[in-house]
């Protein structure tokens, strides 16, 4: 990273990291030029901002500009309590997978490159909605160049590997160094406290944590073996299920994997003198308190609180508390201005 960054540029570079939603990356980028020193150190990164700027503001708009004339808008708007994105090689297997997890109606065919286009879909869990994006097959022979600007709103990657396909080991080197030369980082660890950023001095590159679903399982008579065989030979940790799409082996288990490794806390509301409303549950992130449920009741709520009371785990029948109040998965929070 250049010297002399002005707080000023750092803020906005750490809220640009931790942005999702696509409108206010670009909010974030844009303040980042604004206060990035100007001078010849700082020209590479100025430039690549603002080439980012560009692009995601053409991707934005893209929808706008009507069939016709504009091409499909590459950014997916991140929906419900996380974003997963379905990479992998070709014919893996993915839009199977994402056709039978979401419900969506993804063409599915036995050629490769089936999938164009990013396809949104929902995955869900209990009472809780994880979005699944699956994209299209990473390879070399079918280069796609938006492909880090759609990952940049994920919060986590599932990585679908076909074991019963003999140069499946290769295939993933290949996605890996594809990903790599994009600045993307698949990764094995699922906490950021054990996973200390390496890329401190580039604020574009993307660290998603992984998990690999090992597809087509139900033609391997012994997928642990497999699995063992295919680590041996990648020196790949990623955690792994295995899955299939065609009989339904391992689907159960993908939603609570995620919801315990995501630490995602579900927070329902309730207004005072009637019962809580235990049907849409707000989605938080371990560590998130009272003030971030304000603030998704509404935008201006947070300015007004004074207090509120919670009900669950980290708050007994009612207790009154502040705005810095941790909540946890199950709480029950009424909001009091």
């Amino acid at each position: 990273m250049p010297a002399n960054l002005s707080p000023e540029y750092k803020a906005a570079e750490a809220s640009f990291r931790k942005a999702r939603e696509p409108r206010l990356r670009l909010d974030c980028l844009r303040e980042m030029l604004r206060t990035i020193p100007k001078h010849k150190g700082t020209d590479h990164l100025q430039a690549d901002i603002k080439r980012r700027i560009k692009e995601l503001s053409e991707e934005i708009e893209a929808p706008k500009k009507g069939p016709a004339r504009g091409a499909p808008s590459h950014v997916v708007r991140p929906e419900g309590a996380a974003q997963l994105a379905l990479i992998g090689p070709p014919n893996s297997g993915k839009s199977s997978l994402h056709a039978r997890l979401s419900g969506s109606n993804a063409h599915v065919a036995a050629y490769p490159f089936t999938t164009q286009e990013p396809q949104a879909g929902m995955m869900t869990h209990e009472d809780v909605h994880l979005e699944l994006v699956d994209l299209p097959a990473i390879s070399r022979e079918h280069p796609v160049p938006w492909l880090a600007t759609t990952l940049q709103t994920a919060d986590a990657s599932l990585l679908v590997v076909d074991l019963t396909d003999s140069s499946c080991v290769e295939q993933i080197q290949s996605v890996h160094a594809i990903l790599q030369q994009k600045r993307v980082t698949l990764t094995d660890r699922w906490n950021d406290a054990d996973d200390p950023d390496p890329d401190v001095d580039d604020p574009f590159a993307l660290r998603l944590p992984t998990l690999m679903l090992a597809s087509k399982a139900d033609l391997i008579t012994d997928v642990d073996s497999e699995l063992q065989v295919f680590r041996e030979l990648s020196g790949l940790r990623y955690p792994a299920i295995a899955v299939s799409a065609e009989t339904g082996q391992g689907l159960g288990e993908i939603g609570p994997w995620l919801f315990e490794r995501l630490g995602i806390v579900r927070v329902y509301t309730k207004t005072p003198g009637r019962p809580a409303d235990k049907e849409r549950p707000f989605t938080l992130h371990r560590g998130q308190k009272v003030e971030d449920v304000a603030r998704l009741v509404h935008k201006d709520l947070a300015h007004t609180l004074k207090f509120a009371r919670v009900w669950g785990k980290s708050g007994f029948g009612g207790q009154q508390v502040g705005r810095d109040h941790l909540l946890v998965d199950g709480d029950i929070v009424e909001l009091h201005t």
